[in-house]
């Protein structure tokens, strides 16, 4: 671990974060593994350098790294939280980490570390009313079914609240579509392939084609992927053990806010699928907050102040904003930097003069969200 030099300490005793110390953050994170359900030795990178500053830090039962900035009047009954909420798990691809020429390489560092350390580094430098709490979040396994998101909605109930996803410096993101994903399998009895009848997978495929007819209907006359039902199948397969044919098929939907996920069931079931079983896993609904959102004004102002354009936006794939949004329907919105495309990638990596201005950004949008917090009626 890169080691860190004493700054100056906020009112609450925790140390500032240099632009140095922000970026051995960032690194250390990203050369700690963190595959989605391993995440434990980037979880204990997490909390130690938020100690290090003087954070309050745990790793609470769900494996969730947390960092605690607690306000002197926490306990009082008007006192306000904000969630800054990212996630510390990768995808698998080992990307060789490497500071080079000021960009940074390697796998998370982009999805979603980067937007993690900018959240740890933002919250040790904003200056704060004396009874708003900042609670920075490592979240665990987000690329695949979010327990560390789903642990924290029951825990926690906040007044504001930030996702941490690359959205660019310069850009808010207000929506992610809901997901779902479908099991769809055809057992029948085995017989010649070149006797009369249609395979497992011929029957399933004439099946597939009229779910994709019905939800061509659903979509009719709306346009943008945002506002469609999109799908994509992820595997086709049969196989046959002497006395049964069988075929299964895999596929993914992703939902706009119009249709919820028991809605999209209920259509899929209405198909005739006689002898076609369906089984739905991962269930997210669509959330998307409104321009107006404090948290989005807040950022909106923030990327201004800094120099910017803001670039409000809505994307087609999910994260923790659809686990927590409806659970906590408070102010959110989800901001941090990098290049989205490069989720994934082979090629992903951090340019370290933009994660450094999301920081100043971060810290401008919790200064002030934290303002309007305390001072709007309509949280009283």
């Amino acid at each position: 671990m890169n080691q860190i030099k004493t700054s100056p300490p906020t009112t609450t005793g925790v140390r500032m974060f240099t632009d140095t110390e922000a970026t051995g953050l960032v690194v250390d994170l990203v050369r700690a593994k963190s595959l989605s359900g391993n995440e434990r030795p980037a979880v204990d990178v997490f909390v130690s350098h938020a100690a290090v500053m003087g954070f309050s830090s745990e790793i609470d039962a769900a494996g969730n790294g947390l960092a605690w900035r607690k306000a002197p009047n926490s306990a009082h009954a008007t006192s306000r939280t904000i969630v800054l909420l990212g996630h510390i798990d990768t995808v698998p691809g080992d990307i060789p980490v490497r500071l080079e020429n000021g960009i940074l390489h390697g796998r998370g560092s982009v999805d979603a570390k980067g937007p993690l350390a900018a959240f740890l580094a933002a919250a040790s430098r904003a200056q704060l009313p004396p009874d708003v709490s900042l609670l920075v979040c490592a979240a665990c396994g987000e690329e695949e079914e979010s327990p560390g998101a789903h642990h924290l909605k029951a825990q926690l109930k906040p007044d504001a609240c930030i996702i941490g996803e690359p959205s660019a410096w310069d850009g808010i993101t207000l929506g992610y579509k809901g997901s779902v994903r479908m099991n769809a399998t055809v057992t029948r009895d085995n017989g010649h392939s070149a006797g009369p009848g249609d395979s497992a997978c011929d029957y399933l495929i004439g099946w597939w084609q009229r779910v994709q007819e019905r939800v061509h209907t659903l979509n009719a006359d709306r346009t943008g992927d945002f506002d469609r039902v999109l799908w994509s199948v992820r595997g086709i397969a049969s196989n046959n053990d002497g006395l049964h044919d069988i075929g299964e098929l895999n596929a993914g939907y992703r939902l706009p806010t119009w249709i919820t996920v028991e809605q999209l069931r209920t259509e899929l079931r209405s198909i005739d699928h006689d002898g076609v079983s369906l089984h739905f896993t991962g269930d997210e609904e669509a959330w998307r907050s409104p321009r107006n959102d404090p948290v989005a004004r807040a950022l909106t102002t923030a990327v201004r102040a800094e120099g910017g354009t803001p670039h409000p936006k809505v994307k087609t794939g999910t994260c923790d904003m659809n686990v927590v949004g409806p659970a906590w329907n408070c102010p959110i919105a989800a901001y941090g930097p990098g290049d989205s495309l490069l989720d994934h990638s082979p090629t992903e990596h951090l340019v370290i003069n933009e994660y450094h201005r999301s920081i100043r950004v971060l810290t401008r949008a919790i200064e002030s969200l934290a303002a309007e917090l305390v001072s709007d009626s309509t949280y009283q």
